[in-house]
């Protein structure tokens, strides 16, 4: 997912670097492969302050049908071009939806949702808006604390009371991005979430999304690549058509 915080020069340096070995594998060309199954899908991105001011109608016109936009991260970061990027993704005819980063080691859940849901995380059912998104993933100031030095308990209580609030904001639950790895060790393989959220799994250079975590037998966003792709940011796929898209935009 595209970040904003702290390691991200890091993490984005090495990733630089083995983009730069594939562009020279490639004679020069740096582009993402596409997965087959990308064919009878719609593709999009999610973008974050990395991405500044995107060309929205460039983006559109290089096959982007939807965009996740980050709006927050814990209680204290706004995304400085949030505007620009979910506004302007609109007026070009884009889906968009909003992300929130979570830090839940930080504050309460139900602290961190009411802070997205106030800076850009809101929903309304116009078929455009895409449902809130929690990011859910690594802990990206502490390599050691994959888990924010949380118990699995406690974990999953934190994201019940994160989901809970962004209901009883927005009336929607929030879509989950994450990975399997991180899913299962930090949630301790729970299958509470599935039945009422939607999957967005993130898996890179790989024919398709993968073993999915505890409880989802299917996903309905898949990251497929981070940062290497022909649109701003990550690379994108709704699982279903653009019509089937827009009706779970609007909440059906």
């Amino acid at each position: 997912m595209a970040r904003d915080h702290t390691p991200s020069p890091r993490l984005r340096g090495r990733r630089l670097l083995t983009a730069s070995v594939a562009a020279l594998a490639l004679g020069g060309t740096l582009l993402a492969e596409v997965p087959a199954s990308a064919a009878s899908r719609p593709t999009g991105h999610d973008v974050s302050s990395h991405q500044k001011n995107v060309d929205w109608p460039s983006a559109k016109a290089g096959g982007a049908r939807f965009v996740y936009v980050k709006a927050t991260e814990s209680t204290t970061y706004r995304n400085p071009y949030f505007a620009q990027q979910y506004q302007g993704s609109h007026r070009a005819g884009l889906l968009r939806g909003a992300y929130h980063f979570a830090l839940p080691d930080r504050s309460s859940g139900r602290a961190q949702a009411a802070h997205f849901v106030r800076h850009g995380g809101d929903w309304t059912a116009d078929g455009r808006t895409l449902p809130p998104a929690l990011d859910l993933e690594h802990d990206p100031y502490d390599k050691k604390h994959m888990c924010y030095g949380l118990s699995r308990t406690r974990t999953t209580g934190w994201i019940r009371s994160f989901s809970d609030e962004v209901r009883r904001l927005t009336g929607r639950r929030p879509v989950i991005y994450t990975t399997t790895h991180w899913w299962n060790t930090c949630t301790g393989n729970s299958r509470a979430f599935a039945a009422d959220h939607a999957l967005w799994i993130a898996r890179y250079d790989a024919s398709g999304p993968g073993p999915l975590p505890a409880g989802w037998s299917t996903w309905t966003f898949w990251q497929y690549d981070n940062g290497g792709g022909t649109l701003p940011g990550d690379q994108n796929l709704f699982n279903g058509s653009l019509d089937r898209m827009k009706r779970f935009a609007q909440g059906s």
